[in-house]
Order: structure tokens, then sequence, then C-alpha cells
């Protein structure tokens, strides 16, 4: 098969499409012929020898979601057959044209999506999905979602309008926050022009109930500093820097509740439960298209290096995804 297989780390001129092994699926497997898949930031830090693969996930073939059709099924899988349409993430391996996953962790693709958009699903929506099951967002709560123009920002943006809570997006760049407007955001905040804590309460009064950051960094004092009494964080990146100088006098005087996340490192176990919660709760919002994938640019499979330049740019909305010929 085709794969792109890390041999040396550096810039997206490493990433070369070579021949690899099929894998072969085990009896609770499935493998699955690759039509498309998403490209995450995660993809660009394991290039660079910044992120390596979990254990159990190929070492030199990256990306962390899928979407295609069922090749092969393992001896003790029920459910799926081959042909099946199907997407779902992955601790590595979807940069290829065959990869092998857990059947339970597989999810059928609504009619509604090609393959292509199929493939810009998986990653942002589970991820957005966990993070506001963990900070419990709930009808008219006011969320800050910071980098709202992102893939996981426009899910999660999108996620909270079903909620039926209210959404304040920040963004460096004006055009993203307008389109994000169109998906329904309530409230933009320009970070690159206003101050995050005065803007946040201006809108609100008392601060926002919630927030999904994105970016980490230096805006998290900020960030932590425009919750309200009993706020909730949830931490899903850190694209501005893993550290942070914090008052813990703020968490203290609003009874605040921080959590990290990420799902590339969880177990096989936790993996299903993520996915199960997702079919039940996200995947009927797909069907029905009262949320949708949000694509930025669609890239051939020849053409994945220009594909992690372009996010590395900056400059897109939603996701990016490459189509395998």
């Amino acid at each position: 098969m085709r794969a792109v297989v890390l041999e040396e780390t550096g810039g997206p001129e490493v990433l070369r499409i070579k021949d690899a092994p099929v894998p072969d699926p085990g009896p609770d497997d499935i493998r699955v012929r690759v039509g498309a898949f998403g490209v995450n930031r995660a993809d660009l830090l394991q290039r660079r020898g910044m992120y390596p693969a979990p254990p159990g996930s190929p070492a030199d073939i990256p990306g962390l979601e899928y979407a295609g059709v069922v090749d092969a099924v393992g001896a003790n899988v029920e459910g799926l057959s081959v042909d099946a349409r199907v997407m779902g993430i992955v601790g590595g391996g979807s940069y290829a044209e065959f990869l092998v996953t857990p059947a339970d962790h597989a999810i059928t693709i609504p009619n509604a999506f090609s393959i292509v958009e199929s493939a810009a699903i998986p990653e942002v929506f589970i991820t957005a999905h966990d993070a506001l099951e963990r900070i419990a967002v709930t009808n008219g709560e006011w969320v800050l979602v910071h980098a709202v123009g992102s893939g996981v920002g426009t899910a999660a943006l999108q996620l909270i309008k079903a909620r039926h809570a209210r959404c304040i997006g920040t963004s460096r760049t004006a055009s993203k926050l307008k389109r994000a407007i169109e998906l329904g955001l309530d409230e933009t905040i320009d970070s690159t022009a206003d101050e995050l804590v005065p803007a946040v309460r201006g809108i609100t009064g008392d601060g926002a109930n919630a927030a999904v950051d994105l970016i980490g960094g230096s805006m998290f004092p900020a960030t932590l500093e425009s919750l309200a009494l009993r706020g909730r964080l949830v931490l899903v990146g850190i694209t501005a820097g893993p550290k942070a100088e914090v008052n813990l006098a703020v968490l203290l005087r609003r009874r605040l509740r921080v959590e990290g996340t990420v799902l590339r490192s969880r177990s096989t176990e936790e993996k299903s439960q993520i996915t199960a919660s997702f079919r039940e709760q996200v995947l009927p919002l797909l069907a029905d298209k009262r949320v949708e994938p949000v694509i930025d640019r669609v890239f051939p499979f020849n053409e994945v290096a220009a594909a992690q330049s372009h996010m590395e740019s900056n400059s897109g909305f939603g996701k990016i995804v490459v189509e395998i010929d």
C-alpha cells in the first residue's frame, strides 16, 4: 500500500509517500481502505519529532482520523461488514491506503456525508464533544471558545449551539470571526485588539460560565480571569505554548474547575467509551445535519506536504482534508 512514512524529522519536505505492508486485522479489528483523512496539529508535531505515536500505533505513519470503507473484518467482529462506510479516530496510521482499528472505535458514516466530508468529522467533533461533556455545558450558559475558526473550534461552536448555550469566540483574524457568525457564533472577540477579560465581562456581565481553551500559553491566565463564579475550563490545546504564570488566588476566589484533556494517549477502553458517547449524542445531530463538518481545503494524496504547510500557515477556517485517489 501507499503510505506517508516518516523516515526523518523536519519540515513538510520530509513527508514522502512510500510502499508499506498492508496491516492485518486482529480478531476484534477491522481493516479500512482509507478514502480520505484529516490533517491535525498533532501530525505536525509528530513530523518534527515532538509527539511520538502511543504504544500499539504505527510509529512511522502519522494520522489521527480517517474515513473509508471496511476492507476486512476480524473473526469476533459483529455489526460491521465489508464495504460498510466508516470513520473514526486512531492513535496513528491514517496517512495510508489501509489501516487497522478496533471495530468498536469505528463509526458508521451518515448517508448525508461523503467520504471526504466524513474525514473532517472524527477528531474535531469527538474532541469537542468530550470537552463539552467535561465542563457540562447546559442551556443558556455562556461558553468562551478560543481559536473558534479552527477545526475543533468550529465543531465546539456548533455543539454548544446544539445544547442551546451561547458562544463567545476568539480569533486573531476578522474574516474567521465573520465566518463563525454564519455558523451561529453569538459574540466575537478579536484577540489582537481586544483585552479578553473586559471584553468577556462586557458581554456576559459576570463572566463566562465555561471555556474551551485550544491555545493555552500566555492567554491562559486571562481566560481564568474571564470566568464567572464556579466557572469551568477545559484545556484542549497548547498551540500558544505549554507554560503560563497563573494567579492561583483566582481559582480560590471564583471556585473554578480546570481540567486538561487529550484523546490520542487514552486507552483502548476509554476510546471505546468516548466513541459510544459520540454515537449516542452527536451522530444523530450529524445525520440530521444540525451540525456539519467545516472543510477549508481538500488536497490530493500526493500533496500531503502542501496540506501540512497550509495548516502551519494558520490561514484556514475549519478542517484540512487529504483525499487518497
